[in-house]
């Protein structure tokens, strides 16, 4: 048993726990291949970069609730295309569809992730996922990577109507899981997300930055190994 103050432990999943980065990369690469998409781009490495690009503005737009879900699925597809001359909406949406049903079926996950998950159950802490992610992605990411059985409740923002960092999406999830503020733990990678949403409604929180960024943040504890959470819990 657990003689920590915390109960509850709500980590964030893509660039946590799963490899957001290696992952994606793996899918688009397939999809440069499959849809001999070298004709248009050229390399796979200005492809990527400039899906990379839309995407980013397109979710800034989601988070801030200008374009819908269905909008941004194909849009970062299309304005990649377009902005290389082929202006297909077809091929984007078809591209689109691809990616969303590849993209779970990669099973990358973060060094330790497995390792501390099971820990973490053995000391009894109840574990939930908290993501601004698509339900049906999160959860084929979450089966096929192996990290379901760890997990409680999966609370998307999907589900909570609101994405993190409003507090919104937290007090849904405290509701879902009868946790409070001051007996939960958020572990997440973003800190305008996760560590700033956490602050909001007073939770504790976990920067993981395995990249040892510089930044002037101050969250309650920070790591860069996901094992060093044993330091702590």
């Amino acid at each position: 048993m657990n003689n920590s103050k915390y109960k509850h432990i709500f980590f964030d999943l893509d660039r946590t726990l799963w490899d957001f980065n290696k992952n994606s990369e793996a899918s688009l690469n397939q999809l440069f291949r499959d849809y001999q998409l070298q004709s248009i781009f050229g390399s796979f490495l200005f492809f990527k970069s400039r899906y990379e690009y839309h995407n980013g503005k397109l979710w800034n737009a989601y988070y801030q609730k200008r374009i819908k879900k269905e909008d941004l699925m194909y849009r970062r597809f299309y304005l990649t295309l377009k902005e290389a001359g082929k202006n297909d909406l077809d091929l984007a949406k078809e591209i689109a569809k691809d990616f969303i049903e590849i993209t779970p079926l990669q099973t990358v996950t973060f060094p330790n992730a497995h390792q501390i998950l099971e820990y973490l159950k053995t000391k009894k802490y109840q574990l939930y996922i908290i993501t601004n992610g698509f339900n049906e992605v999160q959860a084929k990411k979450l089966q096929n990577s192996k990290l379901d059985a760890y997990f409680t409740e999966v609370i998307t923002s999907e589900d909570a109507g609101a994405n993190k960092p409003t507090p919104q999406i937290f007090e849904y999830a405290f509701n879902k899981s009868g946790a409070v503020a001051n007996n939960s733990l958020l572990i997440g990678d973003d800190l305008s997300t996760d560590i700033a949403g956490a602050k909001r409604v007073k939770m504790d929180q976990i920067y993981f930055n395995p990249h040892r960024i510089n930044h002037k943040d101050e969250p309650t504890f920070e790591i860069s190994d996901l094992l060093e959470i044993k330091n702590i819990l």
